[in-house]
């Protein structure tokens, strides 16, 4: 009986930490060259189903926006800002709004111009928050990079 008591304590021990590290979001980045001085830089969400995550428009309902912060370089400059595409609103129980989401795939687009002689490594960060039918994951903010060829 000891035994199984022990067993089972572990076991909700495990199934706790699994979910504390839940994440439903991964992402990606590409790079298209448009001409020898200008490309633009493809980041993809993959949201796993029954997942959503938020559009970069802020809301006064609550949701953390996704946004992005590129590290400045002499090697690139940014032209204009992070554009999205594919967001839908739909009403969300968590914070009783519609809002701008993507489920299932995201996709923002940022164009550069390169600037220096060597192929740079773009670096950025990406802010973000997802949530489901039952709750909301912490927002999260994860480092990505990726090569200007």
């Amino acid at each position: 009986m000891k035994n199984l008591i022990l067993i089972l304590s572990f076991v909700f021990a495990f199934t706790g930490l699994q979910s504390q590290t839940q994440n439903p979001v991964s992402w990606h980045a590409t790079y298209k060259s448009i001409s020898k001085t200008e490309g633009e830089i493809i980041i993809t969400a993959l949201i796993e189903n029954g997942w959503h995550t938020y559009s970069q428009r802020d809301t006064k309902a609550g949701p953390i926006p996704t946004s992005f912060k590129f590290i400045p370089s002499k090697q690139y400059s940014l032209i204009g800002k992070t554009e999205e595409s594919n967001a839908h609103e739909e009403y969300v129980k968590a914070f009783e709004a519609k809002i701008l989401v993507f489920t299932a795939k995201a996709e923002f687009k940022q164009k550069i111009k390169l600037t220096g002689k060597d192929i740079p490594v773009v670096n950025f960060k990406i802010e973000y928050m997802c949530c489901n039918d039952m709750m909301c994951l912490p927002p999260k903010t994860i480092d990505l990079s990726v090569k200007a060829q």
